[in-house]
């Protein structure tokens, strides 16, 4: 019997192959491997990755930091200088005070001569008459010069350009109204002036023992302006300087006649306080103990903490207003900048009040982080680095008079009892903002 004849296979209807991209046919070359590989390629870098991929912001940034590094060494360079040579705590603390005194009078003017004319226009010349300042206070001291001289010399150090601020003004400027970017960006800086601290007191100590008691102030002064020229010469990142129209900007929009400026300028002056102190009564009470070279590196962890915190603080996304934020913050700082003096008080242990500072130090960055926003929010953006250099003058203001008080309670009561001025000032700077807030809220209300 006949088999009947097997039917075709019907043809397959013909589909329309899908549009394949580059990165799909390279997934169906190389299998799964390629497309986890792929998928990680298009993930979305950190926040920081991507502020640096803005063109010219490494340059920048590389020159700024070595010229912010002495900062962190001048102070200490300059009581371990004055207080090894004299034998005073309270006149090294006074010296550095009239400086810092001097430098918040005059840097606003120098800041406003920067936004007129230009940061390398200004900020090369400023920074040179600067260092001659620290050069003349390395000799008055390796001299024996009268004590007047010394705070004359380092009050001839006051045309020190705020770096800081400059650099602020570029990210501003390059970032054009990013919040989210400017706000890792704010954070970068603060924790980049973490750094500087952390570092520069611990080389300041270390070569002014290990070479010289002028060592500190020499390296400082040679620092500072190399880093400010290699700052200055990067003209592409720097922001144009806008032209005054006489009646487009009143006599009003001054930074400090911007509303809840002088308020803020007043927390400031308050949390510069804590840091002046901190620092002189940190090296009083090492040299208490006979660890005076240990100071650098326990200061240096404060900073530590710091600058951990700011990096963190800048990696997440703010959670409400900042001047919100802002009492949160100093709640923070006056809470934990109770722990050196606990640690000193019970423990009377170097070790264990390093342990402190470090606690300490987390909450110093988020407080001037959001310190510096609230500053940029309400400064004139043609004043923007005067703004900025306002606060940093509310700043040095207040670290002069924590200098001061710091040394004079150091040497007239006790080292442990000098830990207690910068949980006063931590405290003053709480009340101010409260105050602040307060009447911010009562004026919105009504």
């Amino acid at each position: 019997m006949p088999q009947p004849s097997p039917r075709p296979h019907p043809r397959p209807r013909s589909r329309p192959l899908p549009a394949m991209t580059q990165d799909t046919l390279v997934i169906a070359d190389l299998g799964p491997r390629t497309r986890t590989r792929t998928k990680e390629a298009h993930r979305p870098s950190g926040p920081y990755r991507r502020l640096f991929t803005v063109p010219g912001a490494r340059a920048f940034t590389a020159g700024n930091l070595i010229a912010r590094l002495p900062m962190g060494m001048f102070s200490v360079s300059a009581v371990i200088m004055i207080a090894g040579s004299r034998g005073s705590y309270a006149l090294a603390g006074a010296v550095t005070a009239t400086g810092l005194a001097a430098t918040a009078v005059v840097a606003p003017w120098t800041a406003r001569l920067v936004d007129r004319c230009g940061q390398a226009r200004i900020a090369v010349p400023a920074t040179a008459l600067a260092a001659l300042g620290s050069l003349a206070l390395l000799l008055c001291v390796h001299y024996d010069a009268p004590d007047w001289t010394l705070f004359a010399a380092y009050a001839a150090t006051a045309t020190t350009p705020n770096t800081g601020g400059m650099s602020r003004a570029r990210w501003a400027h390059l970032l054009n109204g990013d919040e989210k970017a400017l706000h890792t960006a704010n954070s970068f800086e603060q924790a980049a002036d973490e750094l500087c601290f952390m570092l520069g007191p611990v080389i300041a100590a270390f070569l002014c023992g290990a070479l010289f008691p002028e060592a500190g102030t020499l390296v400082g002064a040679v620092l500072m302006m190399t880093g400010v020229l290699l700052f200055a010469a990067q003209r592409s990142t720097e922001p144009p300087v806008r032209v005054h129209v006489e009646g487009l900007h009143p006599r009003g929009t001054s930074p400090l006649r911007a509303p809840g400026m002088r308020p803020l300028l007043a927390v400031c002056l308050g949390t510069g306080a804590v840091f002046g102190s901190m620092e002189v009564v940190t090296i009083a009470f090492a040299d208490e103990r006979g660890h005076q070279a240990a100071a650098g590196a326990v200061l240096a962890l404060q900073a530590a903490g710091s600058c951990a915190a700011g990096l963190l603080y800048g990696a997440l996304k703010p959670a409400g207003p900042a001047a919100r934020r802002h009492p949160w913050c100093l709640v923070a700082m006056t809470v934990l900048m109770a722990l050196p003096l606990l640690a000193a008080a019970l423990t009377g242990s170097l070790l264990v009040l390093a342990g402190a500072l470090l606690m300490a130090g987390t909450a110093t960055a988020p407080t001037m982080i959001t310190t510096m926003t609230l500053v940029q929010s309400r400064t004139p953006e043609d004043r923007l680095n005067e703004g900025m250099t306002l606060a940093v003058t509310g700043l040095l203001g207040g670290i002069a008079c924590g200098s001061a008080a710091g040394g004079w309670a150091a040497e007239q009561v006790s080292a442990t009892a000098g830990y207690g001025v910068p949980v006063a000032a931590a405290v003053c700077a709480l009340l101010l903002s409260l105050a602040t807030t307060r009447r911010a809220n009562s004026r919105i209300s009504h």
